[in-house]
Formats: structure tokens, sequence, C-alpha cells
């Protein structure tokens, strides 16, 4: 049966046309946008308790410390429904028509979150109270200590996809996931294109932003193209990056990242930065240097990928767990 399915899924053609391509849009679209909600989100919250501790400044320490508890204790509070959300994450989700495999994943992974939440209410409490006096050193240590034991982990539990490719090669649809990818990078270098001429065009002006000094703004005119340059390359990389884990390359993309960025981009932005005397303008373009690399490698790696044998692995994958996550349903149920 399951050779049957394969087979079935090979046998099926999709042919791009621009309603396709419109239609795929829509759905990288309603993916992205809401993603680019939670950005914003993310980084009003750093920005609000900056705020509201401007009470430091004004030497209403009182003040400050009442802050910062109020704001521990009302997170905290608030991680309480959160964690009762994430437990019953999977008959959530699957009351709103999502797959019930995914679901019952997808709850996993949200109860192995929880612990961290209340941890996290705490730390992005304390964390604004002690920038606002200055006090960095024990953010640094305690950050050089947490990264120590995140980056072993991470190699070790890491388990990541790329949304909508991964989605398709999972459905079998090779050419659908083709076309995913066609639209993402269009997508991604429309998007690089227009903030790169928006920046280019104002590059005169630009550096106004910062300093009134003719040296600032002549400095960050001349900076201005390796801007636009470094722009349109992290967007393709972030992309292609994105391609590799939705295809279960997360190996060939270590690899690739491992030598476009500490083996060639490093090394060289170090020696045009301080031997070459180039300074920032060294640095950043041999940094940037390894951005192309990496975007050359990765979509070398894209180009010449059997996409149906991929969607063919990826199909004998769920095959293999399905019959486990039947299990599990039925002891949820």
């Amino acid at each position: 049966m399951e050779e049957a399915l394969l087979l079935k899924n090979q046998d099926r053609r999709f042919v791009p046309t621009p309603k396709a391509f419109v239609e795929e849009l829509k759905k990288v679209t309603a993916i992205a946008a809401p993603m680019v909600v939670v950005t914003m989100v993310q980084y009003l919250l750093h920005v609000a308790p900056m705020i509201m501790l401007g009470a430091y400044g004004a030497e209403q320490y009182r003040k400050l410390g009442t802050y910062t508890y109020g704001a521990i204790l009302s997170l905290i509070l608030v991680c309480l429904p959160i964690s009762l959300l994430w437990i019953f994450m999977d008959k959530l989700l699957v009351f709103f028509g999502q797959d019930p495999i995914v679901s019952l994943e997808a709850s996993k992974y949200a109860i192995c979150l929880i612990p961290s939440l209340f941890p996290c209410a705490i730390l992005e409490s304390m964390a604004p109270y002690l920038r606002t006096q200055s006090l960095i050193l024990p953010m640094l240590l305690c950050s050089i200590v947490t990264l120590s034991f995140h980056i072993p982990l991470c190699w070790a539990l890491v388990f990541k996809s790329g949304t909508r490719v991964s989605n398709e090669l999972g459905a079998g649809n090779s050419r659908a996931a083709q076309l995913s990818v066609c639209t993402v990078m269009v997508l991604a270098v429309a998007e690089a294109i227009m903030v790169s001429a928006a920046l280019f065009c104002c590059r005169s002006i630009l550096g106004y932003a910062y300093s009134g000094a003719k040296e600032v703004v002549d400095y960050v005119r001349e900076m201005t193209p390796l801007l636009c340059l470094s722009i349109i390359m992290d967007s393709l990389s972030a992309i292609l990056s994105g391609i590799a884990r939705g295809s279960g390359w997360q190996h060939i993309d270590a690899y690739v990242n491992f030598a476009a960025y500490y083996l060639v981009g490093i090394p060289l932005a170090f020696a045009m930065g301080f031997f070459q005397n180039l300074r920032g303008e060294g640095i950043w373009g041999r940094v940037v240097t390894g951005t192309i690399l990496e975007v050359i490698l990765l979509t070398s790696t894209t180009c010449l990928s059997n996409w149906q044998e991929q969607a063919n692995k990826a199909r004998e994958r769920i095959f293999k767990g399905r019959i486990r996550a039947d299990k599990l349903i039925d002891q949820l149920n």
C-alpha cells in the first residue's frame, strides 16, 4: 500500500502557471505576515520596559523596584493560562481542523517549552532592570555560561523544517515544492531590491539620522552600497537555508555555513580589516563575501537536487512514523 501511494504521488504532475504562482504567493504571505507582526511585537516588548524604567534616570529607585516586581508578578500570572493552553494544544488544534499527527507533535513540543515560560518571565523583567543601571557584566557572564550549554544541546536536540517546502515534500508534491521555492525566492529578491533601492537613493541623507557631522554623513554614504549588497545576500541566504532545512539537508547547510563564514569570510575580514587597514569596510565587505559564497553553494545544491527523490524520502519517513503516532493518538482518546 505504501509503495502504491509513493508511485501515485510520483506520477502526479504539477504544471507551474501564473495562477499557481499567485496561489502559492498567497500561502507564503499568509505564513510570513503573522511572523512579521510577531517580530514587531517582540521588539516592542523589549522597548516598553526601557521606557517604563526611565524612573532610574529620575532617581526614583523605589518606583524602579516596584515596576520590576510588578512586571515579574504580572508575567508569571500570564504564564499560568498559557501553560494550560499548551497542555491541551493537541485537542485545540484538532478542533480547528489541523491534522491529528501534526497536532500531536505540536503538543509534545509545546509541553516541553512550559518549564521555560516561568524563568523567561523573570528574565524579561530583570534584563531591562540591569541594563538601565548599566550592570552589563552580570548579563555577560550569564549569557556566556548559558551559551556554553545551549550550543551542544542544540546540536543534540534540534529538529528544524522549512514550512512550505517540508509540507509539500511530506505530501509527495515535488513540483509544488519546487514552485514554493521559486515563489519564496522571487518574493525575497523583490523585497531586498526594494529596500536596497530605497536605501541607495537616500544614501546622501541617510547619515543625518545618526549625526550632523560631515565625516559621518560621508562615511555612511560610502558604506550604503555595501549595506544594500548585504541586505540582498542576507535575504537569499535566509531563504536558501530554510529550503535546506525543509528538505532535510541540515548537515549540508551546517557544512556550507561553516566553510563560507569560518573558513573564508571571517579570516578574510580579519586580514582586510586589521592588516590592510580597511577597518569597517574591510571587515564588513569580507563577511559579505562569505555570505555570497554561502548563497552560491546553497543555490547549487538546490538546483541540482532531485525533488521527486526528496519527496519520496519524506513520504517514507512519514509512513514509518505513522503507526507510532496512531498509537499515541489512541492513548489520548
